[in-house]
């Protein structure tokens, strides 16, 4: 069942998503050759503790970290490690912060240096497409919606559009329902009413959609080692229509 939120608790999960936010605007300056991903890390739980929220990644079903690193094939939720990053790849980061209770969260995809065009297209495509789906997030409309949104758009331009990984609900649990596939079929599952809060995060691929997990029970990577890029917001559906929540 959705957990419906208050006006009281909409304007924490804002500020919650503002740490948030900061920590991308702080990775975004960060990410470059040479840098490692252990690095990013302790750099966004640093803030994220500065802000007196506490990382929500970390400890959650013993994640050890307190960001999601997926480089190049990986789709999500990757261990960052001490591997500088290398120009020309791609790096997504998924991170959040718990603030009086509540949770925020959001991932983006980053160019280390200079990427190719494909990549690049990729990227610009797949934020595209979140904020598609977003669009749907509205009261009246259904989960489905959002996924039709997106499928609609992505796979007409050849991309892959997993499957295996869904966004979910989100408030006091960093995982709460509805699931939010990101295909589908309009006017499909549950409704959309006012105050949910939705993770909406399409992953698209340069290749299959097909999803396979490492030998570590978390690392996700596509079957044919095609490219992956992500982009995530936590988004408030309102009666003035989705807000998003995870921005400065």
């Amino acid at each position: 069942m959705s957990i419906l939120k208050s006006n009281e608790a909409l304007a924490i999960m804002r500020e919650a998503g503002r740490i948030v936010a900061e920590c991308h605007a702080l990775l975004q300056d960060a990410i470059k050759p040479g840098v490692t991903t252990n690095h990013l890390d302790r750099l966004v739980e640093a803030h994220i503790r500065s802000r007196g929220a506490v990382p929500s990644f970390k400890g959650h079903h013993d994640f050890p970290a307190s960001i999601c690193v997926a480089k190049n094939e990986v789709i999500c939720h990757g261990f960052p490690d001490d591997r500088p990053l290398l120009e020309g790849e791609v790096v997504t980061i998924d991170t959040g912060a718990l603030y009086q209770g509540y949770h925020g969260d959001s991932a983006w995809t980053y160019a280390v240096g200079s990427v190719s065009d494909e990549i690049a297209k990729l990227m610009l495509d797949c934020e595209q497409s979140l904020q598609l789906g977003i669009d749907q997030a509205r009261a009246g409309r259904h989960i489905g919606d959002i996924g039709h949104a997106i499928q609609s758009f992505a796979e007409p331009l050849g991309y892959g559009v997993v499957r295996q990984f869904t966004g979910h609900g989100i408030g006091q649990a960093l995982w709460e329902e509805p699931a939010v596939p990101h295909y589908g079929s309009a006017g499909t599952g549950k409704p959309i009413v006012e105050g949910m809060v939705l993770a909406i995060e399409p992953m698209l691929t340069l290749g299959g959609w097909q999803a396979v997990v490492e030998a570590d029970g978390w690392t996700a990577r596509t079957r044919d080692r095609s490219i992956c890029a992500q982009y995530e917001h936590t988004v408030a559906v309102t009666e003035q229509g989705p807000v998003i929540l995870t921005v400065l």
